[in-house]
């Protein structure tokens, strides 16, 4: 078996004088060298250790510098990439072959204690806002047989292994061990196998990449990569039309008919398995702010009663937060993984917005009178975050909900903020990176448990034993048709219970020069890998 993925060219007014002025150190309105490739992102990543966080900014920088098991194709579909081949043994012990001619950038080969390290690492990475444990969770052990082959065992029948540790980076032992996140930071021990080497971080700034020349894939199309952070979406877009950067992440759905029309740049847009979703505190007795109507701290938590949940999801008109704020680009959603992606359930419906209906549900909990609440946000993570922040705190009033704020920061701090439990009522994602939902479900909604692994991206606290147990004997069976109807039925479960209010999976697009070829995917990587030059 050989590796699709990175084939040729992917294979991943007045108002604005002061935007366009503060792009202008981008490269001004010349075109790049065809040679080197000017990127503008969205969002930044919060550390360069590619165990870090599993959050898309640091993927997005981690997938260029390394090398994982397995990768997607745009569609999701699993392919191979450093492993060329792997077999269940027996219900727990599985034998995963490493292609022989993948090399580190150091010039050393990829061998299996490479691998059975990075797994290893990954148990364990200090501070992490969205760990790799998850992914190794299980795991008795990995162990090289030989240079390429590993085995690894787990502690119960784990058919979808490779939706697990196939996505964990692949460090170079020598160079990584013993290295801190300072280390990495600077580019010390980064050293992967990937398409290019890390060369610098400017925080705030930049990241630059060099083509790897002894690359084990297609050669990389670019000699060099810069990826600029842009926040602003109008900068950003500014940015690729006078063209200082070459490619654009997170396209403004305002600005992609204008982007289609204009001679000299192309669109590239795909629906994603992204879910956006209104995350409540169901956990704390006493959560931070919650209050009543005249804003002080109120117990017991209204969250906790699903009453009160469901009203609130109610009182959210979905359909017209897509179609006024995001101009159609989004589908709204009732669960984890759209249409596409196994464990899908049809009879999963969106929340119908019913402004009686949660006024009632009010009544039957005992807070005629609502109460007050706090809406946390990004502000720079996917198209109009902010916006629709107080979009909803607008909703809820409407309900009689007193909404004490609409708070937003940049994704980088926000997301460490939401998983150390500091809002009551938050506004985040998960995009599913799978061919399934069973890693999605495990992650989000199973008891947060770094010990096991479960519940990595819970930043809720939500616990449901039975689901936990519904969903763990699903993931158990390695018949394809019990295991997603077991994902279906635990997919019922938690969507009834409304831990999260699912709102709409995006619908995501990127904007190139003309000359730039790029992959949209479902995954929403923004890669130099997915793109080339135009023949």
């Amino acid at each position: 078996m050989t590796s699709k993925l990175r084939t040729t060219a992917k294979p991943r007014l007045t108002a604005l004088l002061p935007l366009l002025a503060s792009v202008v150190w981008l490269g001004g309105a010349g075109l790049a060298n065809a040679a080197d490739l000017v990127i503008g992102t969205a969002s930044e990543p919060s550390a360069m250790d590619p165990l870090f966080s599993r959050t898309g900014p640091n993927q997005n920088i981690a997938m260029q510098i390394f090398d994982r098991l397995v990768e997607t194709d745009a569609h999701l579909r699993m392919q191979p990439s450093l492993a060329e081949s792997w077999s269940a043994v027996d219900p727990t012990t599985w034998r995963i072959n490493l292609r022989k001619d993948a090399r580190f950038q150091s010039g050393k080969p990829v061998t299996a204690d490479d691998v059975a390290f990075s797994l290893e690492r990954a148990r364990n990475v200090p501070n992490s806002p969205a760990p790799f444990s998850n992914n190794v969770s299980g795991m008795v052990s990995a162990k090289a047989i030989d240079a390429t082959t590993l085995e690894v065992k787990t502690e119960v029948p784990t058919p979808d292994l490779m939706e697990r540790v196939g996505f964990v980076y692949i460090l170079e032992r020598a160079s990584a061990e013993g290295k801190s996140l300072q280390d990495y930071n600077k580019g010390d021990g980064l050293v992967g196998s990937g398409p290019y080497k890390f060369k610098e971080w400017v925080p705030g700034d930049r990241v630059i990449l060099t083509r790897n020349e002894s690359y084990w894939g297609p050669k990389p199309a670019f000699e060099t990569v810069t990826i600029r952070f842009i926040a602003n979406d109008a900068a950003r877009v500014a940015a690729l039309r006078s063209g200082a950067v070459d490619l654009i992440d997170g396209v403004p759905p305002a600005d992609l008919p204008v982007l289609e029309k204009t001679a000299g740049l192309k669109v590239h847009a795909i629906p994603s398995a992204r879910l956006i979703y209104l995350a409540l505190d169901t956990a704390r007795e006493e959560s931070p702010f919650v209050t009543d109507k005249d804003g002080k701290p109120l117990k017991p938590n209204p969250l906790r009663d699903l009453r009160v949940r469901q009203a609130l999801a109610k009182l959210i008109n979905v359909p017209a937060i897509v179609e006024r704020l995001l101009n159609g680009a989004g589908v709204p959603a009732g669960q984890l993984v759209p249409d596409g992606v196994a464990g899908f359930d049809p009879a999963l419906k969106p929340v119908a917005n019913d402004l009686a209906g949660a006024r009632a549900l009010l009544q039957q909990a005992g807070l005629k009178d609502g109460f007050g609440i706090t809406i946390h946000s990004s502000n720079d993570r996917f198209a109009g975050d902010k916006d629709i922040a107080q979009a909803i705190g607008q909703m809820f009033s409407r309900g009689g909900i007193k909404v004490n704020g609409v708070m937003t920061q940049p994704y980088n701090v926000y997301a460490s903020a939401t998983s150390r439990q500091s809002f009551s009522a938050f506004i985040f994602s998960l995009g599913t990176t799978t061919p399934t939902a069973g890693p999605g479900m495990r992650n989000l909604f199973m008891t947060a448990d770094s010990k096991a692994g479960t519940g990595g991206f819970n930043r809720a606290r939500y616990s449901n034993p039975a689901f936990d147990k519904a969903l763990a004997e699903a993931l158990m069976q390695f018949d394809d048709s019990k295991r997603i109807a077991g994902i279906q039925a635990a997919s019922k479960m938690v969507f009834a219970d409304l831990p999260v209010i699912p709102l709409y999976w995006q619908k995501i697009a990127w904007a190139s020069k003309a000359n730039i070829t790029y992959e949209a995917n479902m995954a929403e990587d923004t890669t130099a890998a997915r793109a080339g030059l135009a023949k």
